[in-house]
């Protein structure tokens, strides 16, 4: 779920505080972009191109953590995921740990908390309730933060539509709902919002995806003992170890690492709204992974998701 740059302007117009403002190397790249014209149209789609990536990646490596849940329980695949994927982005990021300020190393840390806890929760959430339901009650973060973001009319529309077809694609999943489980996916959802922001400050701060890679292991190192605990020796099953990597690599390194540099380009309050897209990706992966059939109030749900992302898209490269 199932965690970068320039987005200090679009955040200040909103409530959410402002993060630390975007390097000169940024502005300058954002000052060149905008006076190429066609060129930066060119990057922003190119910025758009990253999230969807990202999202098809995380919902068919999803569909894949499906199998690991009797093998592994929910704890123990998120570890296997946050474990996995922090090893990778340490060997190719080999990212420097000098030369940072105390607001550097708090910004990664938080980073790593809400990676960590958007992932587990989301899993105990899913151990509770339908998958549709709790990506409905969890979509509820970004959606917030895609209002909070932007006083503009037409982003409310947006986030309206949005939200109304993540609703439909999960209405049949809200009959007798577990407390403790619409719970989980609450919270989740509000660290997916955080997971927002804290990206594009981490994005600001480090070069490259240093950032996201000490802050997948801060991920990891809280993770692991809870995955211990949940699932022992199991998680060294040399299945289990394979199906975990696959994971990772799918619902971590690259949904994360494209997100980050998608976020460089695209303001929080459209690639919030984008975000919406995770449950329509979500029900393909399903129909074409776990082979679920998928009705035709599903597909006015996806249809809706799909137009109010690229209404939001739209609307900002307008702005």
């Amino acid at each position: 779920m199932g965690s970068v740059g320039s987005t200090s302007g679009a955040i200040a117009d909103g409530v959410i505080p402002q993060p630390v403002p975007p390097s000169p190397e940024v502005l300058c790249a954002e000052a060149e972009a905008g006076a190429a014209g066609p060129a930066g149209a060119r990057g922003r789609l190119g910025s758009v191109a990253l999230v969807i990536g990202g999202i098809v990646s995380l919902q068919f490596g999803s569909s894949v953590a499906v199998l690991l849940f009797p093998r592994a329980g929910a704890l123990g695949v998120v570890t296997l995921r946050l474990v996995v994927a922090s090893l990778v982005l340490l060997i190719v990021c080999r990212p420097k740990v000098r030369g940072y300020t105390r607001g550097d190393w708090v910004t990664v840390l938080g980073f790593g908390i809400a990676l960590v806890g958007m992932n587990s929760l989301f899993y105990q959430a899913i151990d509770r309730i339908p998958l549709g339901a709790a990506v409905t009650l969890e979509f509820l973060g970004p959606l917030i933060l895609s209002v909070a973001t932007s006083r503009r009319l037409l982003s409310v529309v947006w986030a309206a539509l949005a939200l109304g077809g993540v609703v439909l694609l999960g209405r049949a999943g809200f009959d007798g709902l577990n407390l403790l489980g619409a719970g989980f996916a609450l919270a989740a959802g509000g660290l997916w919002a955080a997971y927002i922001l804290l990206s594009a400050r981490t994005g600001q701060r480090f070069p490259q995806a240093d950032g996201l890679a000490l802050a997948m292991t801060v991920a990891a190192l809280l993770s692991l003992p809870l995955g211990l605990f949940s699932a022992g020796s199991a998680l060294l099953d040399p299945v289990t170890l394979g199906l975990g990597a696959a994971v990772a690599l799918m619902s971590s390194v690259m949904p994360y690492t494209l997100e980050l540099l998608a976020l460089r380009k695209l303001p929080a309050s459209g690639f919030a709204v984008m975000m919406s897209l995770e449950p329509a990706a979500a029900a393909t992966a399903g129909f074409l992974v776990l082979h679920q059939a998928l009705g035709w109030v599903e597909l006015v749900a996806i249809g809706l998701v799909v137009v109010a992302s690229a209404g939001a898209v739209l609307s900002g490269s307008r702005r």
